[in-house]
């Protein structure tokens, strides 16, 4: 019954594959989760600390931040095993964050002080560190996972990665639901413990398929930290990857803020803020859970690539043309529960696919600028967008859905141009390098 379950959810995945599929889900399932957990911490802390009106601003200037560590992580890429830089990344977070969980006991430094002001350099590093971690961790996840697979294999298992991945984005908002009994001290630990475990469970993983370590890259010449800025521009296929990876990006910061603006003005301390947005992360994350279980795999074998890449968007200007009618606090949390619910199960995964006709450079160098440099200077932008309006929530709903209504008509041309290469390419079994 239960290998019946599995054929008609992620197709005939062979006993091999189902453990090789459901180790890496365990290890995405810790860094999504943990990630999960810091969301909610970030924007509630940022916002107390700092101040819920600098939001965008921390969001531009995360986007230089993680400019400058893109130059570093495709360096490093250059030096080291792809597993090696799951101990080096983690290693710097795990230990980042158990600073911070110490800092936020301090009577001044920590929350204990309750005057907000752009001064308080704790709430900045806070959210820098957590924007960063997502930037870097999960491309370089994905990167990993793409090296070692096929894409028929990969169209089967991928489906089963982001189920179980979504175990672990459920549990990590559900534990920052108690944010008020536990104290944001107690959870910034927890984010440690859980980054630290990635690592650990990579050198497991590499133990049971040793072939996952052979990284041909380390002895070829070395090309240098901006060889996957220039292949991302000298290659149409690569910018429209681009294209599908970020214009989402620019929509969703919009959203987004209008959101966070609106809880903050809601709720009055941290840990209150905390648990309505941790709400958030439960919600997202069971309808991809859902999904992922009985649409994921079942869309993109049925309907193919293409289809998923288009509707996506199409889903996405919907949904913006629900929150432009009645926006209010849970109007705007249902509106981004859709968007970023299939964002997770349906858009990520085909995203990731996109890459399989490519070579290694392609797959960690310029993918590490798509996911972190482009996904981050989309977020700029719509953060730009946001602060723009100086915090005239009105404005911003009624232009901002103008504008992102136009991002998703693009959207879908540069969806139907990636979706239709991505197919030629798998079909004549061209690797793009």
């Amino acid at each position: 019954m239960f290998a019946w379950i599995v054929r008609k959810l992620w197709g005939d995945l062979s006993p091999e594959e189902m453990k090789k599929f459901g180790m890496l889900s365990v290890i995405c399932m810790f860094i999504l989760g943990t990630y999960w957990l810091m969301r909610p911490i970030k924007d509630s802390l940022f916002s107390k600390i700092v101040g819920a009106t600098y939001i965008p601003r921390a969001k531009m200037l995360s986007f230089v931040a993680v400019a400058l560590l893109i130059l570093v992580y495709s360096k490093l890429v250059d030096m080291y095993k792809k597993h090696q830089l799951f101990y080096i990344i983690c290693g710097f977070y795990g230990t980042l964050f158990a600073a911070i969980a110490f800092m936020l006991m301090h009577p001044i430094i920590g929350t204990a002080n309750t005057v907000a002001s752009p001064d308080r350099i704790l709430g900045w590093i806070i959210y820098l560190g957590v924007e960063s971690f997502g930037s870097l961790t999960v491309p370089l996840f994905w990167s990993f996972v793409n090296s070692s697979t096929d894409a028929t294999s990969a169209k089967k298992g991928f489906g089963l990665i982001i189920a179980g991945t979504q175990i672990g984005t459920i549990a990590g908002p559900t534990l920052a639901t108690y944010a008020v009994e536990l104290g944001m001290s107690f959870l910034a630990t927890v984010v440690s413990i859980g980054i630290l475990s990635v690592p650990v469970l990579v050198f497991i993983f590499t133990k049971i398929f040793p072939s996952s370590t052979v990284d041909a890259g380390t002895d070829k010449k070395r090309t240098g930290f901006t060889e996957g800025l220039k292949l991302l521009f000298s290659r149409p296929y690569l910018m429209g990857i681009l294209g599908v990876a970020t214009l989402y990006e620019i929509i969703g910061t919009i959203l987004d803020f209008q959101l966070k603006f609106a809880a903050h003005e809601t709720y009055h301390t941290a840990e209150q803020m905390t648990v309505f947005l941790a709400r958030f992360g439960q919600c997202t994350n069971t309808i991809a859970l859902i999904f992922a279980f009985v649409g994921t795999s079942f869309f993109i074998r049925r309907f193919g690539l293409t289809f998923c890449l288009v509707m996506f968007p199409t889903c996405v200007a919907a949904v913006i043309l629900y929150a432009w009618s009645a926006s209010s606090l849970w109007v705007l949390f249902g509106s981004m529960v859709a968007i970023k619910s299939l964002s997770y199960a349906l858009n990520n995964p085909c995203k990731e696919i996109m890459y399989l006709p490519t070579s290694k450079d392609v797959k960690f160098k310029a993918k590490g600028w798509i996911d972190g440099f482009g996904g981050r200077s989309a977020k700029a932008v719509g953060s730009g967008i946001s602060d723009s309006f100086g915090g005239v929530m009105a404005n911003l709903i009624f232009y901002g859905s103008i504008i992102s209504l136009g991002i998703v008509g693009f959207w879908i041309l540069v969806a139907l141009y990636v979706g239709r290469t991505n197919k030629k390419l798998t079909d004549s079994g061209q690797i793009l390098s």
